[in-house]
């Protein structure tokens, strides 16, 4: 991602309704986890998710390519490296848990990070994913952030498991809100992360939150999310 569109991230992600709503589900996730150990995020830009795990207890690190995403990490207090997703600066089996939100989708080599995500993961831990899914839902959004394919359970399970990683759970989020998303895209002429007017933004995140209860996530959505173990 271009470090322009990592700065636009950063300024709207402690109140767009989409990364809000990202950090409650990593949060609960989380909880099913056990206890905290070694974390890294992969692809953390300003280090939002990493601060939910580093609240959640773990010894975190932020991950970026983007050195002005590890410079704000930093300033926010976050342990940060600059690190190339494919070739992880960590040692093999040093990690519990690592996480990549919205990463695969922008690297052509997809499986060179999952099986980075693997060798650094030690046995028994755990990888929670987040990719854009759908070819359909493809637009001059996906093009001005650099996306080079969104994916579908089939082709993410692919890459996962073989990297030598075992899919425990796979669902779909934005269910609800996947038509209006249609309709956007279809119109779309780039980037469709900007700042929301406030009760808009209210009125999404009431939606999406309606999902946390609702026995819609084996339904189309707009992102997949994914948790994975390294196998003991």
């Amino acid at each position: 991602m271009e470090t322009s569109e990592i700065r636009r991230l950063i300024a709207l992600e402690d109140s767009h309704w989409w990364y809000r709503e990202r950090r409650a589900i990593l949060r609960r996730e989380l909880r099913g986890l056990g206890r905290p150990g070694r974390a890294l995020d992969v692809g953390a830009a300003g280090g939002g998710n990493t601060r939910v795990l580093v609240e959640a207890g773990w010894d975190a690190t932020a991950a970026d390519h983007c050195q002005t995403a590890v410079e704000t990490a930093r300033r926010r207090g976050i342990k940060a490296v600059r690190a190339d997703a494919r070739a992880l600066p960590f040692e093999p089996a040093s990690m519990d848990l690592v996480t990549a939100f919205d990463v695969l989708e922008h690297i052509r080599e997809d499986h060179l990070v999952t099986e980075e995500i693997a060798r650094v993961l030690a046995p028994g831990g755990h990888a929670l994913i987040a990719v854009p899914c759908d070819m359909a839902l493809w637009s001059a959004h996906d093009d001005a952030v650099g996306h080079v394919r969104r994916y579908g359970r089939d082709s993410l399970t692919v890459v996962v498991e073989k990297a030598g990683l075992t899919v425990e759970r796979m669902w779909s989020w934005n269910v609800l809100l996947r038509p209006l998303v249609v309709r956007h895209r279809r119109r779309s002429r780039g980037n469709d992360l900007r700042r929301t007017p406030l009760l808009v933004n209210v009125g999404l995140s009431a939606i999406v939150q309606a999902e946390r209860y609702l026995p819609v996530k084996s339904l189309k959505g707009v992102t997949l999310f994914l948790r994975a173990k390294l196998a003991r």
